[in-house]
């Protein structure tokens, strides 16, 4: 027999795409949402959140999947962008660190921001961006940078909302993304 593989079929900011489903345990799998390559998606996700964007000064995301998103969501927008990098980089300076323990991550990690980029964030409106959002924790160690950095969190977005994140009134997103028995 065959090893069938499981997708889920959905559309995201107009465009049809499969998601492998992968089992995280027993009774739980996930519809696998990788946004590196897909340049088409990208882009068109990117113009559909910054329709539904408050006003903002700056868009801050986590390392890494996160990165192409932020990108052309900056690039679109002509707004500066910076990315919570998991380890800390040879150009930063002073850099400051909070603990994220994320769903599709076996350990907690550590996000980074460099003093002169928190100085940037400084009274700043600032979006945080996701590709997917989940648990619920790397939003709260990007809100933990941008409170030490002093900047105002406008808004918090994703591509997709995932579990108990599809229900929460302070966030938006482009479509609710179920979770699947094992």
């Amino acid at each position: 027999m065959e090893n069938e593989k499981r997708v889920y079929t959905m559309t995201i900011a107009g465009l049809e795409r499969e998601l492998p489903l992968c089992r995280l345990n027993e009774t739980l799998s996930i519809a696998a949402f990788v946004i590196f390559g897909d340049v088409e998606l990208t882009v068109a996700a990117a113009g559909e959140l910054l329709k539904k964007a408050p006003e903002f000064d700056v868009l801050i995301t986590a390392e890494a999947k996160g990165i192409p998103l932020v990108y052309e969501m900056a690039r679109q927008s002509g707004k500066k962008y910076y990315i919570a990098r998991k380890y800390p980089k040879l150009y930063m300076s002073h850099p400051i660190s909070v603990d994220v323990r994320s769903i599709t991550t076996d350990k907690e990690q550590t996000l980074y921001l460099d003093e002169t980029e928190m100085q940037y964030i400084r009274g700043k409106r600032v979006l945080i961006v996701d590709d997917v959002i989940s648990t619920g924790e790397s939003l709260r160690a990007m809100e933990a940078l941008v409170e030490r950095s002093e900047g105002c969190i406008v808004g918090q977005c994703a591509i997709l909302a995932e579990g108990d994140a599809v229900g929460r009134q302070d966030i938006f997103y482009l479509e609710p993304l179920p979770l699947f028995p094992g």
